[in-house]
């Protein structure tokens, strides 16, 4: 070797897993960033997430960390090359290079390195993303629906991801040339990176910090907004700062100190003393998995708390099939129509039962928007409308009988809804439509019903049958609705017949019946009579104001029509498909937040090994046997994985518990079995952490050169010297 070109060569030759490694890493956290905004960012999911929504929110919200997860993640594995690169460095200087040959010989390589592993994974995101999504397809549901498109916009994403990369690689390599010195380079290896603090009471207050701010984070947002009536409240995510401050000291005294009292303090004390000796990057990296373990929980519970719900929902009807339509919708089949069609299908009609519902207007609090900024409350005679039943008539649907006492009302709850846990008025102004007379009527006990709150959500009431005579009287077609529940004798027969059924309601409904269910038509009847446009006619309204007879199967239409049938054959096939969209996109966040966790983790775990390959060298000669070196080397890989993945299941857990319960200040039954399904995936999902830290911990033995007849030994509880 004659010059520096050629002894850069041989370096990089020697030292190739160490760039082989940055651009390995890099080239995965571009490819998870940018498959993860090609999902969030697809006009297939964002047609079912409207904008603004909670569940669009949680999608960003989790990818930000997942981005900063990756982030995390490639400049770690950046300092791991620039630790390593010093050796060729001071070889370099050793012969009399420059500082400004070694920082250009350093930044050409670093920009072949994350330039070809930035395009790699930019290119290869979307495909890998479309592919996950057609397993998802074929394994899970599929639908026309679930084709999936994609937006160009999407590539801003990965480009801003691969911009701050850069940025980040060239401050860390300027960084490094200027530190370059021969002693430095010599004594890299040996020196210690400890955390700072770690005092004694960490740990408690850590703990005291983290339920605080959980809790202020929490609930001073809806407290601000309640109180002060303004939507200026993004400033209160301030409040969840003591949250992080306390996750961080907690982890802090896991590394530091440890959990163990007594003697058994020391039980591990070489893996301990390994992760103290490079402190501060274990708690970072601790910190990410713990971020990313609990965002990732958090994306997969949203599927089974909402179709446990459902499931249970769809089983407790007290009836097969039940639809209401307008009664000015003169073409709907009967009973004699239906019993026929379901002959036809080989089933047969059973229990029919029908009855009337009016729609009326009620007074209340209208909800005023003040320039975008603040909002308050002025009270309306006729705000909105409501769905009322007779008494007899409450009991033709239900056959329950009830005594509601004139000039009262009772409004109709689900049976998991608590009783003081609702908005109800104790008195209503009641307004029929077509004669506008006015009636009050105060009120009295909830029934519950799980059907009649489904099928009117939540706005369904039952007034004595002189008040509803009264009240009615004069009330046009219009503001009218038929109710029918019925029955089969034949459900193993009945999905076809049930489709048939819901297709002619469909195919019959008037154009003015084209409604979701966030349309009122007391609202739309007030906003003309005072020369405004209607917001759910508006053009700028929301994609989930809208339903269209052309698409009948759609997710949107199944789940947002006004008049849609609740037909519980119908709904058990179809359920799955209708909420296919949402449950894939959160079942692909919460895959490429796990993805990150096994790659950050098995990363730090070979790192620690690599560095510390000299410790168990020196303990190898000290006479350890391979058992102790075992055990070592596992103390280190189970605290890696183990202590994130404990800390982000508690943390999630206890968030998802305080919201059930503050949501209506009560645990229900459907919320108790989700959360036990949510128990059965953690189950799982600690299984894969456990297999893929087992992978890992034999990579490290075989690193390390410690025997197979170690690991065996240890097995049967013995110890091979």
């Amino acid at each position: 070797m004659k010059n520096f070109a050629e002894i850069g060569a041989e370096l990089r030759r020697k030292s190739r897993k160490h760039s082989t490694l940055l651009a390995g890493c890099i080239f995965f956290s571009v490819l998870l960033v940018t498959a993860y905004a090609a999902i969030v960012r697809s006009p297939t999911v964002l047609a079912v997430l409207p904008e603004g929504g909670d569940s669009r929110k949680q999608l960003m919200g989790i990818f930000a960390l997942a981005a900063m997860g990756c982030g995390v993640f490639s400049l770690y594995s950046a300092s791991l090359f620039f630790r390593y690169k010093s050796r060729e460095a001071g070889v370099f200087l050793l012969l009399g290079a420059s500082r400004k040959q070694l920082s250009h010989r350093l930044s050409g390589e670093l920009a072949l390195i994350s330039s070809g592993s930035c395009l790699a994974g930019t290119l290869l995101g979307e495909p890998f993303a479309w592919c996950v999504w057609q397993l998802f397809r074929l394994c899970i549901v599929d639908t026309e629906e679930m084709n999936l498109s994609f937006d160009p916009k999407t590539y801003l994403v990965p480009l801003i991801f691969t911009a701050f990369l850069m940025a980040s690689l060239a401050v860390m390599g300027t960084r490094f040339i200027r530190r370059a010195n021969i002693i430095d380079i010599v004594n890299r290896r040996h020196i210690s990176e400890p955390v700072r603090g770690g005092k004694p009471w960490f740990g408690p207050l850590g703990i005291l910090l983290m339920a605080a701010g959980g809790a202020a984070g929490y609930f001073t947002s809806s407290a601000v907004r309640n109180a002060f009536h303004t939507y200026q409240v993004g400033w209160t995510k301030i409040f969840y700062l003591p949250f992080l401050i306390g996750l961080y000291m907690v982890l802090v005294y896991t590394v530091v100190h440890g959990w163990r009292q007594g003697k058994s303090r020391y039980k591990n004390i070489v893996s301990r003393s390994m992760m103290k000796f490079e402190g501060r990057q274990t708690v970072n990296i601790m910190l990410v998995l713990t971020v990313l373990i609990a965002g990732a929980y958090f994306s997969t519970f949203n599927t089974p708390m909402m179709s446990v719900q459902s499931i249970l929902e769809i089983n407790a009807r007290p009836v097969d099939y039940a639809f209401h339509y307008r009664t000015d919708q003169k073409n709907m089949p009967g009973r004699d129509e239906i019993a026929s069609m379901a002959s036809r299908y080989g089933t047969a009609v059973a229990e029919w039962r029908e009855t009337e519902a009016a729609v009326l207007g009620r007074d209340g609090n209208e909800y005023m928007n003040d320039d975008g900024k603040s909002f308050h409350y002025e009270y309306r005679k006729l705000l909105d409308g409501g769905h009322y039943l007779s008494e007899s008539g409450y009991r033709e649907i239900t056959s329950r009988t009830v005594n509601i006492e004139p000039g009262r009302f009772a409004r109709i709850i689900s049976r998991e809804t608590k009783e003081n846990g609702i908005d109800q008025a104790d008195s209503m102004l009641l307004t029929n439509m077509t004669t506008r007379e006015i009636r009050k009527l105060t009120s009295q006990k909830s029934l519950r019903g799980d059907l009649l709150a489904s099928i009117y959500g939540g706005s369904c009431f039952v007034l004595d049958d002189t008040d509803y005579a009264e009240i009615t009287a004069g009330l046009s077609d219009e503001w009218k609705e038929k109710l029918v529940w019925f029955n089969e004798k034949k459900e193993e027969k009945s999905y076809a017949f049930a489709k048939q059924l819901f297709r002619t309601i469909v195919e019959r409904s008037g154009p003015e019946c084209e409604v979701a269910d966030g349309y009122d038509r007391v609202e739309k009847a007030v906003a003309e009579e005072k020369g405004e446009a209607y917001w759910g006619d508006a053009d700028y309204a929301s994609d989930l104001t809208k339903v269209s007879y052309v698409q009948p199967d759609s997710a949107a239409f199944r789940m947002h029509w006004q008049y849609m049938p609740r037909f519980r054959v119908l709904d058990r096939n179809d359920r799955m498909r209708e909420y296919a969209i949402f449950f894939t996109v959160f079942l692909f966040v919460s895959i490429v937040c796990f993805a990150a966790v096994l790659l950050i983790g098995y990363t730090r775990c070979i790192t620690v090994a690599m560095n510390n390959r000299q410790v168990y060298g020196d303990l190898r000669r000290l006479g350890a046997s391979p058992g102790y070196l075992y055990r070592a080397a596992k103390g280190t890989v189970s605290k890696t994985f183990g202590v994130p993945a404990l800390l982000g299941t508690l943390l999630i857990f206890a968030y998802f518990l305080m919201i059930l319960y503050f949501n209506d200040g009560m645990f229900t039954q459907s919320e108790g079995i989700a959360l036990l399904v949510c128990m059965g995936i953690v189950l799982i999902m600690s299984l894969i952490l456990w297999a893929f830290s087992r992978f890992t911990l034999r990579r490290v033995c075989g690193m390390l050169e410690i025997k197979k007849e170690a690991r065996r030994g240890r097995k049967r509880g013995k110890t091979i010297r």
